[in-house]
Order: structure tokens, then C-alpha cells, then sequence
């Protein structure tokens, strides 16, 4: 039910006349005769609650129909069993169901010259071509983004338990890591965890030892764990489609160096500060400012910024991003050319950092910290909630938990 209502919601925002059209992904090939774990589009996923690929949806105020793979006995044997359009309309509370190869012969009896089409081209599947050559198209994706992005009950109640996934794999992190482990094998933990839970990564996790983490995308996560140095790990479940993303970094011997310390420090009096500009009517950038501050000021007490090592040289990426169906879920950050405000139901991830590469005109033992400190967070009516507020980040709670 849910999703009709959606469905129901979206019109309400379109023109009266208004036929929208989304399509979900093809499975891909990896190689040979195998394909990659499918994931369907997020906006069908949203909108329909279909999980098979190579389908469409169409529908409009008054029709509901829904293309999809067609039965097939000796492809069920092989690969497993398929909705099918007599069992699809019941299923998935469609008006009408068809297999997808009908499509292109039904495009034209869809659309009529009253209607005003919406779609938007984000999928792999590859019949988005015959869509395509339609006149008239808007696009869909700035409507449905501003209902994804508040979230409703049963979004929220996903997106918690797939931050309790992901706190469970850090703290499995913290408390087994050792100097001479190799990053991969930290980031199996994280597969075992969220495998044994049904879910999956929200994402290619970053497991960065050393000056790995100055890389703001590592994903090698092959190379040694030594003694002395950080570990930073980004990384977060999918559940039920929902994502959550959570980065922490500590100490591979479970000990901040005093250097480590003073960096570590700084980052975490940014995302506190951040973190509290997340309330409704707060405009968004704020929080980024009041990180940037936070860090510039921190840096320049340290003698580490200064005339010729400006912040970016150490602060290169936004403090946070929108979370939901999508890592960097959709929404837009401005509405006509202005900063929007925070409402309750938004989720944002909060996330400043501080990555020092060596550098001559830095001293020796601030090189190679790369430090970021990451929670997701909801707003509500009357502030927020930290959804990962359980995962520890202070110095003291960290080494304690890692001397268990």
C-alpha cells in the first residue's frame, strides 16, 4: 500500500494529465555467463516495490500498468522464479500487467496528445530509447526527489536498523583490529556482518591504514596494518534498499599518538559543531561553515595553516550529503539559486575531516594523519537524532573499547 500511495503522491505534485514512466535497471554481465548482484533502481524501488529487472511502470490518474519479464520455465529452473504478468496486477496492485516485450508496440497507446510525459533516463534498461523519442518529455526526477527526501515512519525505521548493522561491524572493527592485519581482512568483517543480517554494503567500503586515508576513495584495502599508524574505515549497510554510512578512524595499537590526538580532536569539535546545526528552519550550508571554522582555526593554533597551505589543502569535501534509497541520495541543496532549510525527515550524513599528505613545510609527525569522523542523522520536529549515535568517538571511550 505504501507505494500506491506514493504513486498517488507524486501525481498529486504533477500536471492533472500527467503519465509518468520509470524504469528499473538490466542485469549486468560480469563476465562470461555471469552477471553482477542486480539492484533495482531506486526511484522504481520507491515507487513500486518490484525488485525484478527489465521492468517498466507507467502510470497516470486514472491507469496503472506495469511491464515486466515475461514466465519462463527453463530460465525459473536456472535462474529462479519470475512475477509474470498474470500474477503481477494482484502482487503489485497494478490495473494492467504485460511483458516487457510489448512495450514499444503499447508506447503509442499510451501517450495521447493530452498527455504530459515524465521520465527521466537513469536506468541500464535498454528500451529507455523508445521512450526517449516521445516529444514532450519532462523530467521526472526534481518532483520525485523532493518526496524521497523526507523520509517517512517505515524509511526512518529501515534506515536505523541499517545504522545499527553498520555500528555492529565498527565496534567488530575496533575491538579485532591488530598491527600486522592486513585491511581486507577488517573488511571482511563488515561482508559477514551485513551478509549475516540479510543485507549488503551501501557501498565499496574504504579501509584506508596510514597515509591510505589522505585518499579520500581508497578502495585497494590490500595493504598492511602497522603499528603506530590510524585506520580510517567508511563504510555502511544497505538494507531493504536503505543506506547508512558511517566513517571512524583510530588507532591500529589502540593508542592515539599525542600528534594523532590534537588532529583527532579538531575533527570531532567540527562534526560537533556541524551536528548541531541540523534543526529545522537552519539553512543546510551552515553546518558546512561551522566546520570549515572549526578546522581552520584548529589548523592555524597548530602552525599547520598559513599563508602558502590554505584549508583545502586539507579540508577538500563537503561536510555532509543527503542519505537515504541512494549513498548520495537525491534533493536538491538550493531552491531558486538560495540555500534551502532543514525540515524534520531530512537525513544527512554529517562527516568533516582532516587529511595531511607529507609536506616539507609541515612538521614530520603530523604526516600521514588522515582523519575523518562520520554519523547520519536525522532531522526531527524539535532537532535531531544522531542515528549512529551509538557508535563511540570520543579519544577515551575509543581506546578504552579497543583495550577489551
Amino acid at each position: 500500500m505504501i507505494h500506491q500511495k506514493r504513486r498517488k503522491e507524486l501525481l498529486s505534485r504533477l500536471d492533472d494529465n500527467a503519465l509518468v514512466i520509470v524504469c528499473t535497471n538490466a542485469e549486468l554481465q560480469r563476465n562470461a555467463d555471469c552477471t553482477f548482484p542486480f539492484r533495482p533502481d531506486s526511484s522504481f524501488w520507491y515507487l513500486t516495490g518490484f525488485t525484478e529487472p527489465d521492468a517498466i511502470a507507467v502510470f497516470s490518474k486514472k491507469n496503472y500498468s506495469i511491464f515486466l519479464r515475461p514466465k519462463d520455465k527453463t530460465k525459473e529452473i536456472w535462474n529462479g522464479k519470475r512475477l509474470g504478468a498474470e500474477a503481477a496486477p494482484s502482487t503489485l496492485l497494478a490495473d494492467n500487467a504485460y511483458s516487457i516485450e510489448l512495450f514499444a508496440d503499447q508506447l503509442d497507446t499510451l501517450i495521447d496528445d493530452e498527455t504530459v510525459l515524465y521520465y527521466d533516463n537513469n536506468s541500464t534498461n535498454s528500451l529507455h530509447e523508445d521512450i526517449a523519442s516521445a516529444d514532450g518529455i519532462k523530467p521526472l526526477l526534481p518532483h520525485l526527489s523532493e518526496m524521497r527526501l523526507v523520509k517517512d515512519a517505515k524509511e526512518m525505521e529501515n534506515m536505523q536498523f541499517s545504522a545499527d548493522l553498520a555500528v555492529n561491524a565498527h565496534v567488530q572493527a575496533m575491538t579485532n583490529v591488530k598491527p600486522g592485519m592486513f585491511e581486507y581482512e577488517i573488511a571482511a568483517l563488515f561482508d559477514a556482518e551485513f551478509k549475516r543480517n540479510n543485507s549488503t554494503h551501501a557501498y565499496t567500503p574504504i579501509v584506508a591504514g596510514g597515509a591510505n586515508a589522505c585518499v579520500l576513495h581508497y578502495i585497494e584495502n590490500n595493504e598492511v596494518l602497522k603499528d603506530g599508524d590510524l585506520l580510517l574505515i567508511d563504510a555502511g549497510c544497505e538494507t531493504e534498499g536503505y543506506a547508512s554510512d558511517i566513517t571512524r578512524t583510530f588507532p591500529v595499537n589502540g593508542r592515539f599518538s599525542e600528534a594523532q590526538k590534537q588532529i583527532y580532536s579538531i575533527v570531532l569539535d567540527a562534526q560537533k559543531g556541524a551536528i548541531n546545526c541540523l534543526k529545522p528552519g537552519e539553512k543546510v550550508n551552515k553546518a558546512h561553515d561551522t566546520a570549515c571554522s572549526i578546522i581552520s582555526n584548529g589548523l592555524i593554533g597548530l602552525g599547520i595553516i598559513n599563508d602558502d597551505l590554505p584549508l583545502n589543502e586539507f579540508y577538500m569535501h563537503n561536510t555532509g550529503h543527503w542519505l537515504g534509497l541512494d549513498v548520495h541520495d537525491c534533493g536538491q541543496y538550493k531552491l531558486n539559486d538560495e540555500h534551502r532549510h532543514f525540515e524534520a525527515g531530512m537525513i544527512m550524513t554529517v562527516e568533516p575531516g582532516i587529511y595531511i599528505r607529507k609536506n616539507d613545510k609541515i612538521d614530520p609527525m603530523y604526516w600521514n594523519i588522515g582523519i575523518r569522523i562520520e554519523d547520519d542523522v536525522l532531522i526531527t520536529e524539535s532537532g535531531n537524532k544522531v542515528l549512529t549515535q551509538s557508535l563511540v568517538k570520543e579519544i577515551d571511550d575509543i581506546e578504552n573499547l579497543m583495550r577489551k
